[in-house]
């Protein structure tokens, strides 16, 4: 018997992501002047506008409408055809100070808000991340790279794009084969579908997509509904922290709730949740478990979690609950500690925006870091 699991992905050109991305933006503004900057920033967009709002405590200053076009250049929308650009565009700032009443609790060390995190790893890709979610950002990834190479190799891209992919496995949660591929790309007015499908498949999925792994039963769908031209935040309205499936696991996982982008790290929707996915990810590497979900909470104010939960679905060489206490005893997971040993004070957090925070091998992507495989391996 087998069964079959789909996650999907959106580029960067997605109009949620677009919100991600300028989010973030004004997040590493404020801390490159500011590091100790407390942000919550959100971004809404649709046809010729940006509305940018929020709770911002900083010593810093930035010009919110530099940021914000600077993004959206950088993303690609830079065309008056596209009916969304940055220098046409409307910007509206509608930023407020941080509450007092949070900032009391903060100050002292807590956490920024209660809520529950989690992070995971397994065995299933070189990334240690389920495959699905993996295989949906590298096609999306790879249009956008095809998209800002200008080689000539698919001059009609423009910047939305969205990737599914189902994996088809074993009992035992190991990957048999690709068993379908979704993908739906805007394009230019004058592009034929067939020369579409035709690069899509040579350019993008034979890229990315192990051979081994596609048969003549893989079904591939591009573009299904015959055409894309109208995109990104013309074709639809977009909103901060609205994929947050795609942000984590793809579904294969569970997501505590919080979203990520615009949040500065005392923030513990998003400190926290790259911390338990930098432990996840040290277990399943020290070979303590094939899989691990680690889950972690919180109250507002308070710096140690009230609780610290482990399941390894039944492929852990001890207990979860010795697993548990370990990380309890030896990883410290206060704010400040996470802060301190992810050297998460840093403006990196646009990057993150898009193409998923895990399973990334840039510098800035600390909690990828496999610096706790020893110290796990001699406790165990």
């Amino acid at each position: 018997m087998s069964f079959y699991f789909t996650s999907e992905s959106v580029s960067e050109g997605h109009p949620d992501k677009v919100c991600d991305a300028i989010s973030d933006g004004v997040l590493d503004a404020l801390i490159e002047k500011d590091e100790n900057s407390r942000v919550a920033c959100e971004t809404f967009v649709t046809t010729g506008l940006v509305l940018v709002g929020g709770e911002i405590s900083t010593e810093a200053y930035i010009e919110v409408p530099d940021v914000v076009r600077a993004t959206i250049k950088k993303i690609g929308y830079n065309s008056a055809d596209y009916k969304f650009d940055a220098e046409s565009c409307s910007v509206l700032n509608a930023i407020h100070a941080q509450s007092p009443d949070i900032a009391m609790g903060v100050d002292t060390g807590g956490a920024g808000d209660q809520g529950l995190m989690f992070g995971y790893a397994c065995d299933q890709t070189p990334e240690l991340m389920p495959m699905p979610i993996m295989f949906a950002h590298k096609l999306v990834k790879r249009l956008a790279d095809i998209r800002k190479g200008y080689d000539g190799v698919m001059p009609y891209l423009r910047p939305d794009a969205k990737s599914q992919v189902t994996i088809e496995y074993d009992n035992d949660k190991n990957p048999l084969r690709v068993d379908a591929i979704v993908i739906s790309t805007q394009h230019d007015a004058d592009a034929s579908q067939k020369r579409i499908k035709e690069d899509v498949s040579k350019q993008v999925i034979q890229k990315v997509i192990p051979q081994e792994l596609l048969d003549d039963k893989t079904k591939v769908f591009v573009n299904p509904t015959g055409r894309f031209e109208i995109g990104g935040p013309h074709g639809d309205s977009g909103l901060t922290g609205r994929k947050i499936v795609v942000d984590t696991y793809g579904g294969w996982a569970p997501h505590g709730g919080g979203a990520f982008s615009g949040k500065d790290p005392s923030k513990v929707d998003r400190s926290a949740t790259y911390a338990a996915r930098h432990i996840a990810k040290n277990i399943v590497a020290s070979g303590l478990a094939k899989e691990c979900l680690v889950q972690v909470a919180y109250a507002i104010g308070v710096a140690e979690p009230v609780s610290v939960y482990v399941d390894t679905k039944g492929t852990g060489v001890i207990s979860d609950f010795e697993i548990s206490q370990m990380i309890s005893k030896e990883v410290d997971l206060t704010p400040k500690g996470i802060i301190e040993r992810l050297k998460l004070r840093r403006p990196i957090y646009q990057k993150t925006a898009a193409y998923g925070h895990f399973g990334r091998s840039k510098d800035e992507f600390t909690w990828e870091q496999l610096d706790l495989v020893e110290v796990f391996k001699q406790l165990a």
